[in-house]
């Protein structure tokens, strides 16, 4: 029996499937950040910080409920150095009093507690700050669809830049979708999704091409099956490694990398799926050819004029 890296499966055959899917998922990202919008985090907003130190380490859980039962709305609690010591952050206007009330809120509810500092804190990123991230992702997708253009052909730029654009929606409608906390941490995430995506990319198009100008074929599905074939289990291998460490991050780093981690898992798992099915796929209906990679030949008329 033929292992998982012998075998050959047929990618391109499953390719409508595919762009369904591809379809339905990125209908319901730009749906949800259209009717539900982002559940911006303080980093964002703004609002009141709140840091406490317990007598023993808390459930953060309950923290919280306590808090919400209160009247408290949009509560994010968090250790913050030792399992004792818990930042608040509440993304409402700074109050006179209001660490001394979150103070006696938990000890009514049975916790040895007293207050380290409240404080208000401004958004970290404000419209000015959030309008050229936005036209910085630009600037950069700009610049990666310059690269690939050059390195390969401008077919294979079009095809990497839907992919990461694909990618970015998917994890940024998801966060939405679910109603995640989306701060600077979830940010750089999506940044890194880039990255990662286009490196997994970029491995599969260099064998495209590769497998085109050695192939005596010009079935086009057939030489990119075998190309995505050959690079399965260098990107299965990739991907899985990453993720083992992500879901290790997500169970056991704390709240402070819980969503940073979430939105790599979300990032590696479309991105490897959208280096086969958008990037590469998406070179058919682009017309991609051999011609494309390797000029034709000038007829030498010199050559013609010998006997």
């Amino acid at each position: 029996m033929k292992s998982l890296i012998q075998r050959q499966f047929d990618f391109m055959g499953k390719r409508r499937v595919a762009f369904a899917i591809s379809g339905a998922m990125l209908l319901a990202s730009i749906v949800s950040l259209l009717l539900l919008g982002l559940n911006l985090g303080l980093d964002f907003t703004g609002g009141t910080l709140v840091e406490v130190r317990f007598a023993s380490a808390p459930t953060l859980e309950t923290v919280r409920q306590t808090l919400e039962a209160a009247g408290f709305q949009d509560v994010a609690v968090q250790t913050f150095g030792a399992s004792t010591e818990v930042l608040i952050r509440l993304q409402q206007a700074f109050e006179a009093g209001v660490g001394d009330q979150v103070v006696t809120l938990l000890q009514d509810a049975g916790s040895d507690v007293s207050l380290v500092r409240a404080e208000f804190v401004g958004a970290q990123v404000g419209d000015q700050l959030r309008d050229k991230s936005g036209m910085g992702m630009l600037v950069a997708l700009g610049i990666v669809m310059l690269y690939v253009a050059a390195r390969f052909q401008y077919k294979f730029a079009i095809g990497a830049l839907l992919a990461l654009l694909h990618d970015v929606i998917i994890v940024v409608g998801a966060f939405s979708l679910f109603g995640f906390e989306f701060d600077l941490t979830v940010l750089a995430a999506v940044l890194a999704v880039i990255g990662y995506s286009l490196n997994d990319t970029i491995v599969v198009y260099d064998r495209i091409r590769e497998n085109i100008r050695k192939s005596r074929i010009d079935d086009m599905p057939a030489i990119f099956n075998e190309a995505i074939n050959q690079t399965l289990s260098r990107t299965l291998a990739t991907s899985g490694t990453t993720l083992l460490v992500l879901l290790a991050l997500v169970t056991l780093g704390g709240d402070m990398i819980h969503f940073f981690a979430v939105a790599l898992i979300f990032g590696v798992v479309i991105g490897t799926f959208s280096s086969i099915y958008v990037a590469a796929a998406l070179l058919l209906p682009l017309k991609l050819q051999r011609e494309d990679l390797i000029p034709a030949r000038k007829e030498d008329p010199e050559a013609e004029e010998l006997p």
